[in-house]
């Protein structure tokens, strides 16, 4: 009874507190009807009032056990309702924590895919940072003019040591003219050096790759023209010494993309230059151009001991002789062996037979044995 039915401006009412509510007013009720009654009459016996307020009585009772029904409906139904909102409660906490466990799961596995994803991140950065310190120091090396000298240098010096054997090759020497080319060439038999320059001008096609406006750039690709000439001629005039050098010089490029931008851009100047003996070369064609200079080494030392080769060949073809000598009779005593094992086989067979005929007492006469024999 002292559930709670319902609220009431903020308070709640208890089951007791709505089934006397609901007595006081069946009988408020049942007094005003009372009074209305008496009233109306002025003046009735007692008698009939009594039955009146008897009736009002059995009313009231009855009314009073409704109440106590309502009351109890009421509480069945609050308890019904309490128990489906706890298990709808239940129900909704379970199921927000196991929501929340998938999520915490899902969040745990995105942190962890993108704490890998910022480590490959973090490892691609440093690669590129290293790049970076890379390309300005290759920037730096091509914007000093002795630097990118010793940068051309140093890599055909590389290219020249990997391919040539020791002796074939100096860097830096004396020609009889005074100058010095970068590289020389010693080939076999006493011919003439073969000379290469490494000290390419970069500046003018460092001004083209810069140019903003075509005007720049027509300056810039004029400017790198005009450089381009003058360095191939100066290697004609200082490296092609009749007697000394071989009438051919090589212009060393260090780079790939720039041997493809000056035969795109410059075509005549390249076709001036094979005219003047002057070839100009990328790294891989200076590979290619070692390559042949030491095979025609090779063939040169092959000439020179072609001697000593015949000679060697001559003794190969006595020894040959002599040998094919010995296995003949090699093959001789082979024959001579096989006719003595087939005449010991035949001797063996008879000693068998012999053996087999005294072992059965199959002696036979004199003259018998005399006639097989």
């Amino acid at each position: 009874m002292s559930d709670p039915v319902f609220f009431l401006q903020g308070h709640a009412v208890t089951q007791g507190e709505a089934l006397l509510a609901g007595c006081g007013l069946v009988i408020a009720i049942l007094l005003i009807a009372v009074l209305r009654l008496a009233r109306g009459r002025g003046g009735g016996d007692a008698r009939a009032l009594e039955a009146q307020m008897a009736e009002l009585a059995r009313m009231q009772a009855e009314t009073s056990g409704r109440l106590q029904t309502v009351a109890e409906v009421f509480g069945n139904r609050q308890s019904e309702l309490t128990r489906a909102v706890s298990e709808r409660l239940d129900g909704m906490g379970h199921r927000i924590g196991s929501s929340m466990s998938q999520s915490t799961n899902a969040t745990h596995e995105t942190l962890r895919q993108l704490h890998e994803r910022l480590a490959v991140i973090d490892r691609a950065q440093r690669t590129m940072s290293g790049l970076s310190d890379q390309v300005s120091q290759l920037e730096r090396i091509f914007a000093d003019k002795q630097s990118r000298g010793a940068f051309g240098q140093g890599r055909m010096e590389a290219i020249v040591r990997d391919g040539l054997p020791e002796g074939a090759y100096s860097f830096q020497p004396t020609l009889s003219s005074g100058v010095r080319p970068d590289c020389i060439i010693r080939l076999p038999n006493g011919a003439p050096v073969l000379c290469i320059d490494a000290k390419f001008p970069l500046e003018a096609f460092a001004r083209i790759e810069a140019a903003e406006t075509d005007a720049a750039l027509k300056e810039a690709q004029q400017a790198a023209r005009r450089d381009l000439i003058k360095h191939v001629d100066d290697v004609r005039k200082k490296y092609l010494v009749p007697g000394e050098t071989q009438d051919l010089a090589f212009v060393f490029v260090p780079s790939e993309s720039l041997f493809g931008q000056i035969h795109d851009r410059f075509p005549e100047v390249v076709q001036r230059a094979y005219r003047t003996r002057v070839v100009i070369l990328s790294p891989t064609l200076l590979q290619l151009a070692i390559q042949v200079v030491v095979t025609v080494i090779r063939d040169a030392r092959i000439r020179e001991e072609a001697h000593v080769i015949r000679a060697e060949v001559g003794h190969l073809m006595q020894d040959v002789d002599r040998m094919f000598e010995r296995v003949m009779k090699l093959q001789q005593h082979f024959g001579q062996a096989q006719r003595d094992v087939e005449q010991i086989v035949i001797s063996a067979e008879k000693v068998a037979k012999r053996g087999a005929r005294i072992e059965s007492l199959e002696i036979e006469p004199e003259e018998a044995r005399a006639a097989g024999e």
